[in-house]
């Protein structure tokens, strides 16, 4: 059995930096055309002239002779000027701005610690611009349970956010609770979206202790219950357009977390392929896969979709046990164990 699509675009993408960037890199290329590539970097990527500089050393990562098409982002902080995201727009590199709540996830310190205090006008400029923010969408207050992080920060900051800003568009990143899919749900076509992770749409937060404390299943978002699994994949599969695909991909080397103090992050990119046809098939929505992975992203970001082809096979292949890089290893999602389809040119 074979499945042709039109190539997929990853619009939640981690490449990270160097011998890290030049060992993931490839993966990411192989199976999409274009990708947004998250700025959370140390430093962060916080200007324009960042994004370019960073562009240029993705660039350079990649195998010879790819099209793969890496679209920048910023990093906003308290600090992001409106003329800056002036410059990003006029810069035909930079095709968004991410918000991470201070504290929120890797690399998240330099992150907004006061979105309508300190950020209003940078994102009235956005408006202006029609440059999409894509939402980490979890509030940081310790007192709040980490498992109910993304349901108040709907509340308290994304509904108040698109009542106060209604033409900003927004993309609410790797939704985990069935909370998101009401809230998408219940706004306008082409202003709100969402990405998926496969991560989200095939593990639940059991995967984090069966077996004993499974590091390399730690992500943020953290995985929720199966009830808000069900609920993200009957969205994703319904063949809406608010939704399509953001691996979320986020290499760390073994070291780091399989240690004390263990990093957030699944390394998706050699799986995500396979596991989103994985998971149409079972729910018999193979005919609504291409639309999430090649279509609803760029119609969305209101650029042109993809030209070009790629054959997902149903032959099983192995997830390598681990990725060898100069500096140590990475271990993919579901290393060694079996997958069905099979992507290929």
């Amino acid at each position: 059995m074979e499945l042709t699509l039109t190539l997929p675009d990853d619009w939640h993408l981690h490449l990270r930096d160097g011998d890290l960037l030049a060992a993931v890199a490839p993966y990411s290329a192989r199976h999409f055309g274009r990708a947004i590539v998250m700025p959370n970097l140390r430093p962060p990527i916080t200007t324009t002239a960042a994004a370019i500089a960073y562009r240029e050393s993705i660039m350079k990562a990649l195998p010879a002779n790819s099209d793969f098409n890496p679209l920048m982002t910023l990093y906003l902080t308290d600090n992001t000027s409106p003329n800056e995201i002036k410059l990003a727009k006029k810069s035909e590199v930079v095709y968004a701005v991410k918000l991470y709540p201070a504290g929120a996830t890797t690399n998240s310190q330099d992150g907004v610690t006061d979105l309508f205090g300190k950020c209003f006008p940078v994102l009235q400029e956005m408006a202006e611009q029609n440059m999409p923010l894509l939402v980490h969408g979890e509030v940081t207050d310790p007192d709040v349970d980490i498992f109910d992080r993304e349901e108040i920060f709907i509340e308290k900051v994304l509904r108040p956010l698109i009542q106060k800003l209604p033409r900003l568009k927004v993309v609410m990143e790797h939704i985990t609770t069935a909370d998101a899919v009401k809230f998408i749900e219940s706004c306008n076509d082409g202003t709100i979206a969402a990405t998926v992770t496969p991560q989200h749409l095939v593990l639940n937060r059991n995967s984090l202790f069966q077996g004993g404390l499974q590091p390399h299943n730690y992500c943020l978002p953290v995985l929720k219950r199966e009830i808000h699994r069900q609920t993200i994949l009957s969205a994703v599969t319904s063949g809406s357009k608010k939704y399509f695909l953001g691996t979320d991909s986020a290499p760390h080397e073994r070291k780091t977390k399989e240690c004390s103090c263990g990093c957030a992050g699944i390394f998706n990119s050699p799986v995500a392929l396979s596991l989103y046809a994985k998971v149409f098939e079972e729910a018999g929505a193979l005919d609504k896969l291409e639309a999430f992975t090649s279509f609803n992203g760029p119609d969305f970001y209101g650029l042109p979709r993809n030209t070009s082809r790629i054959k997902l096979t149903k032959q099983p292949w192995k997830v390598p046990e681990s990725i060898s890089f100069p500096a140590g290893e990475i271990v993919p999602m579901l290393a060694g164990q079996m997958l069905d389809w099979n992507p290929s040119f």
